[in-house]
């Protein structure tokens, strides 16, 4: 075994988990992983934060759900349209632990 530190400063973990019937994040999550991984190439931190998908979060009533490692922040009901929101947050965080 090896053990090493994580190649990105932060990891964005957006749930896509689907089942056939009750809560899920499903493509609701799968629209806001998109979206945030084109945010975040764009802010100019794709080298610093990566997007993955994941599978159940364990909090389906409020989904889409993003966590955010290691800061252990998680954002419920996310759409689309928080995507800024969330990146204009990571660019001040990244840009204040660099000064």
């Amino acid at each position: 075994m090896e053990t090493s530190r994580p190649p990105f400063e932060k990891y964005l973990f957006v749930c896509e988990h689907a089942r056939e019937e009750g809560d899920f994040c499903g493509a609701p999550g799968v629209a806001v992983r998109e979206t945030l991984k084109q945010a975040v190439k764009d802010a100019g931190l794709a080298g610093r934060v990566r997007v993955s998908r994941s599978g159940c979060l364990d909090v389906c009533a409020k989904g889409p759900n993003v966590l955010l490692y290691p800061d252990g922040v998680l954002y419920s009901h996310v759409t689309p349209s928080d995507i800024p929101t969330i990146v204009a947050a990571l660019v001040h965080q990244l840009n204040g632990e660099r000064s």
